[in-house]
């Protein structure tokens, strides 16, 4: 490839990691170039129709990047959203997201997805987004991840809900407040009371 050509790539992944084909396209290359590219070693294959230059700072939440470029109304949540945050022991090993009822089911050829549905206020309100190697990624802020992990208890287990619980409140991540106005869109304040008084009451 023509030095020209690389500085154009070096230019375009100014500032970020991870650009889809499309996003490329849109600066002026064409199939054959990123082809070409690849061949080069100037761009790696970061999932289908995603790339990455070979020296690119990777970070620990690379994958919540990739998942953001390629599942663009999805919305990282759970597990993940609990992992980004500090707020759990566990390390999943897939990425847990949130679409639209109606949405297409994503499937991604390198990384494993644990796919929840919302709908309304239940996917839209109490959403973060937070810039991960130069890429925009929605994640569930703290006090509406704990709410959806009572919600979804059965998924991932209520020790884990209460793990989020204790870890958001010791770390003045959530307010009372936050956490029973969440309860309540997710229909599981009843469930989450006990835990909570016991959590916040002093012993």
């Amino acid at each position: 490839m023509t030095l020209i050509t690389q500085k154009r790539l070096r230019a375009a992944f100014k500032g970020t990691t991870l650009l889809r084909t499309r996003d490329l396209m849109a600066r002026g290359f064409d199939r054959v170039q990123l082809r070409q590219a690849v061949e080069a070693g100037l761009l790696d294959h970061a999932g289908r129709g995603l790339y990455r230059p070979p020296e690119a700072d990777i970070t620990e939440h690379h994958t919540l990047a990739e998942v953001a470029k390629r599942v663009p109304n999805g919305v990282i949540c759970l597990l993940s959203s609990l992992r980004f945050h500090g707020l759990t022991t566990q390390s999943p090993q897939e990425v847990w997201i949130t679409i639209p009822h109606k949405a297409w089911h994503p499937r991604l050829d390198n990384v494993g997805l644990r796919v929840i549905r919302s709908s309304g206020a239940a996917l839209s309100e109490g959403v973060e987004t937070h810039v991960i190697e130069g890429v925009p990624v929605k994640i569930c802020r703290p006090a509406k991840t704990v709410a959806d992990c009572f919600k979804f208890r059965n998924k991932i287990g209520l020790d884990v809900a209460l793990e989020a619980l204790r870890e958001a409140w010791r770390a003045h991540r959530v307010t009372t407040d936050e956490l029973e106005h969440y309860a309540r869109m997710d229909r599981v304040s009843r469930v989450i009371y006990p835990y909570l008084v016991s959590v916040v009451t002093p012993t």
